[in-house]
């Protein structure tokens, strides 16, 4: 009976390493899909009393590292980072710190989801090590969310920051100091918690930090606070509205470009400020206009040979002196280009640009006709700032015109003119076009202008309105349409962002949370309730199905 088992004993062991010797795929079992555990920390997590300089955490599999700088919220932050290591695959990390402890603080450090296993990257998701200076760990917290002001959805990784409500406390503060707590949204979240809070009185501010330095840079930075000092413990929930503040004007030292032409870089916005030229004490005749696409500002003079000239650029309280040299060089040429070419839209107004400011138009010179070769009747209107020449016309659906632009037609400043000038254009169907209708329900007052977006926020049609809750948009290109209302608290027909010293919040804006989808020859109506708070649709999961793979 033995060895009739020894003999069934040795045909399994065979048929096993037969099986073995089959070539075939290996599966490697399941998926690993759970986090990394702390098995143990030293000093333990939640100590009192701490006097380390070191801390050791060791998990119960090999883990590694991300984007630990990105990740990482220290609170209170400290003057020197501590550092961390190792940078390789390991069970442990040590954190050595660098920095003199404060007394009677607790100190959080939260890691994000820096620290994932090295297999299969599973995060150990807001894995906090917690100690206190003191006798007893700070419990209280506070929590909200993060909107942006303008936009429909804030960026990543804001800091939210609390400053004690000391006698140090002043406007400075934000831009000079660390705070006394911070943490930050991460990538993925638009709420905020702040745990492990003492009670008192705090200053509540979000900051999209560029600089990653704590401190507000008003050029680069957008910041969100609340307005009053908020109280710990309470039972509020909060909600702060990045923006980037609006410069103050002011200019950089100009610069010659041709003959007939100096640059003007600039901060802040250039309306209303006043430019003077000056050749010695002689005041030189200029064309002040905006340089494409850039924040700086052309200001045009007649070819003047010199060593050098001087500015003056005011506006409100700033004044600004400068000197520039000059040199020969090639003066500015005429060139005219349309903005348009083939298709012009019904509510379009034809228009051409010119790279030297004009100065003369000569109407008799221009020629409007259909395709039935009948003149048509238009009327010009020139923005020197732009440097744009507007032909406003009655235009039919189906139609064909030709503009013929015979020379001496467009003066520029320096005498220059053009030549024969031919541009062709078409019209299409009314049927082409869509138009959309909003009622505005619950608005809490006016002014308020209503924006069509694109989906990245482009605006692409906007109406005003100072009392009426209809709105209109007529012959719109058939799109996906996003709603946006700004409640123009200072009726200038703009957005304003607020700002942090002057205690000013930004105009308030509301989005619908809906794409409007106008198709042509659609009319629509959508109701626009500016009390719902933007909530954005969920975003549809990509089927992403592997190809099947053909083969024997």
């Amino acid at each position: 009976m033995l060895k009739n088992n020894f003999k069934y004993i040795l045909f399994l062991v065979a048929l096993t390493m037969t099986s073995c010797a089959k070539r075939g795929s290996i599966t490697g079992g399941l998926k690993d899909t759970l986090a990394p555990v702390l098995t143990m920390s030293f000093p333990k997590n939640y100590s009192t009393n701490f006097k380390a300089k070191e801390i050791k955490l060791t998990f119960d599999e090999y883990v590694k590292l991300k984007d630990l700088n990105k990740q990482l919220i220290i609170s209170p932050p400290m003057k020197y980072d501590p550092l961390i290591t190792p940078t390789s695959v390991s069970k442990n990390i040590t954190i050595k710190i660098l920095d003199t402890l404060q007394a009677n603080t607790t100190y959080s450090f939260n890691f994000g989801q820096s620290i994932e296993d090295n297999n299969e990257g599973n995060p150990y998701n807001q894995f906090k090590y917690v100690f206190s200076t003191g006798d007893y760990i700070d419990s209280l917290s506070i929590g909200g969310t993060v909107k942006d002001a303008y936009n429909k959805e804030v960026e990543s990784f804001v800091s939210i920051m609390l400053y004690d409500a000391n006698e140090k406390l002043n406007d400075s503060v934000v831009y000079k100091e660390n705070p006394r707590y911070i943490t930050n949204t991460l990538d993925s979240l638009k709420t905020f918690k702040l745990e492990n809070l003492k009670a008192g009185k705090y200053l509540l501010v979000a900051m999209k930090d560029y600089g990653s330095n704590n401190k507000f840079n008003s050029k680069k930075d957008k910041i969100g606070f609340h307005k009053e000092l908020i109280t710990i413990p309470g039972d509020t929930a909060y909600e702060l509205k990045i923006f980037r503040e609006r410069q103050d004007f002011k200019t950089s030292r100009p610069y010659q470009a041709s003959a007939n032409r100096a640059i003007v870089p600039y901060e802040g916005t250039p309306k209303d400020s006043e430019i003077v030229l000056k050749n010695g004490e002689t005041i030189l005749p200029t064309i002040v206009t905006k340089f494409p696409q850039k924040d700086s500002l052309q200001v045009w003079f007649k070819p003047i040979k010199v060593d050098s000239l001087s500015m003056v650029v005011t506006k409100d309280k700033y004044k600004g002196n400068f000197n520039f040299k000059t040199k020969a060089q090639k003066k500015d040429s005429l060139n005219i280009t349309a903005l348009q070419s083939g298709s012009l839209n019904l509510k379009e107004l034809f228009a051409l640009k010119s790279n030297t400011p004009l100065e003369k138009f000569d109407n008799s010179k221009i020629k409007l006709i259909n395709k039935d070769s009948v003149s048509v009747a238009f009327k010009t209107e020139y923005d020197e700032f732009n440097q744009q020449l507007f032909f406003d016309f009655k235009k039919e659906p189906l139609e064909r015109y030709t503009f013929k632009i015979m020379p001496g037609a467009l003066t520029d400043y320096l005498g220059q003119s053009n030549d024969t000038l031919v541009y062709n254009l078409s019209t299409r169907d009314l049927t082409d076009y869509g138009n959309l209708t909003v009622n505005l329900q619950n608005v809490k007052r006016f002014p308020v202008i209503i924006e069509l977006t694109n989906e990245k926020g482009a605006v692409l049609a906007s109406q005003y309105s100072e009392s009426s809750t209809k709105v209109e948009f007529n012959l719109i290109e058939p799109a996906l349409f996003w709603l946006r209302a700004i409640y123009d608290d200072n009726k200038n027909q703009e957005w304003d962002p607020g700002n942090y010293l002057e205690k000013r919040q930004a105009e308030e804006v509301v989005y619908f949370s809906k794409a409007i989808d106008v198709r042509a020859n659609w009319d629509v109506e959508q109701v626009f309730d500016l009390s719902i708070p933007y909530t954005p649709e969920p975003k549809k999961k990509e089927d992403k199905k592997k190809p099947v793979k053909s083969g024997f």
